[in-house]
């Protein structure tokens, strides 16, 4: 039995590097949360290593492991994967970026979709809008608030802005028509049932989020297996995966 896994796992990339099984504890953002639900089962069975993963936005998490949340692997942000370094949390020979999304428009299945295709366009979907779901403390969120401002669009839009806690319950909140229309980091409302894709932000206006990965500086067993559960992840045979969720790969 253990040839047969060792086998399953050198055909799908990964090196199994102990012949004792490790619960990997991952801590990962929303925004990569469709992709770990789809490669991390592929990789418990070809390893028979566990993953325990929670999920959360990056921000939040990142002051969790600041202020002492156990780990061997973390996908956050960039600027959270980089204070952990400094901190000496994160091995910084394990920083990897794994994928980045841009953000999009959402309004429930069915419903019309507004013309965004221009800035100009964009305004008018927002001005038309009457209820706007976005999540204020997420990479999308914070941006979004300075890009309305930008706009000149803070205060008509003032009434229209529905603060929701995370990504995957703005996108529910569209789902049950409560607000209109929903914006997030696009391989984030690809996972929710009962919204459409509008489209992404125009060009001139879009942002990415960024997905970057790194192992825990302290772990030992576990992190040995979290280098090759991230090697996993990386490997050119899941980026199609990736890229379904609505993200570019390595990006």
């Amino acid at each position: 039995m253990r040839l047969l896994k060792l086998t399953a796992a050198i055909a799908i990339g990964v090196m199994v590097t102990s012949a004792r099984a490790a619960d990997i504890k991952v801590i990962c953002s929303n925004g990569f949360a469709a992709v770990m639900q789809e490669l991390g089962p592929q990789y418990e069975r070809a390893t028979g290593h566990k993953l325990i993963v929670s999920y959360g936005l990056a921000a939040v998490l990142g002051k969790a492991i600041e202020g002492g949340e156990a780990f061997d692997l973390t996908i956050l942000a960039p600027p959270q994967i980089d204070a952990l370094i400094r901190q000496g949390q994160i091995a910084a020979d394990s920083r990897t970026v794994l994928a980045r999304s841009g953000i999009g428009v959402m309004v429930r299945s069915g419903a019309p979709k507004p013309d965004i295709s221009t800035v100009d366009a964009f305004k008018r979907a927002l001005l038309g809008a009457k209820s706007i779901a976005f999540p204020p403390q997420g990479q999308s969120g914070i941006y979004l608030t300075g890009l309305i401002e930008r706009l000149g669009l803070t205060e008509a839009l003032k009434t229209k802005m529905m603060p929701i806690a995370n990504g995957p319950l703005t996108g529910e909140t569209v789902a049950r028509g409560e607000a209109e229309l929903g914006i997030t980091p696009i391989g984030e409302l690809l996972a929710v049932k009962g919204v459409a894709l509008v489209g992404p932000l125009p060009a001139e206006v879009q942002s990415y989020i960024v997905q970057t990965a790194g192992v825990s500086a302290t772990a030992a067993q576990e992190g040995a297996a979290a280098r090759d559960f991230l090697k996993f992840l990386m490997a050119p045979a899941n980026a199609h995966v990736i890229a379904e969720k609505g993200m570019e790969p390595g990006a």
